[in-house]
């Protein structure tokens, strides 16, 4: 399988609405099957400087939120739209993703 593996940091509440993003935007197939991901629970931390607006917590606070680190594939030439759809669809200002190359 060439294409990359998508892994991103979500609140549980919002799972739904950016695994549904991801997948419309061609996401999460594995031969015959669709809709492929997989999460587990985790506890992201932060800490807003000045001028940031954080969906939880204050600025100039660390935060512990817990979180989901969800995963899944994405095929060659839908990258872009993806990750456009990952970001429109995901709660945080900013959204901490990771990209990987599959071999």
């Amino acid at each position: 399988m060439s294409g990359y593996k998508l892994v991103w940091f979500v609140p549980r509440e919002a799972l739904d609405a950016t695994r549904e993003a991801v997948f419309a935007a061609g996401a999460g197939v594995i031969g015959g099957y669709t809709r492929c991901s997989f999460y587990t629970e985790g506890t992201g931390t932060f800490l807003g400087g000045e001028g940031t607006s954080p969906s939880v917590g204050k600025p100039g606070r660390e935060e512990r939120v817990a979180e989901l680190r969800v995963e899944t594939v994405v095929p060659d030439g839908r990258l872009d739209a993806v990750v456009a759809a990952l970001r429109e669809a995901h709660p945080y200002d900013e959204v901490a993703f990771d990209v990987y190359p599959l071999a």
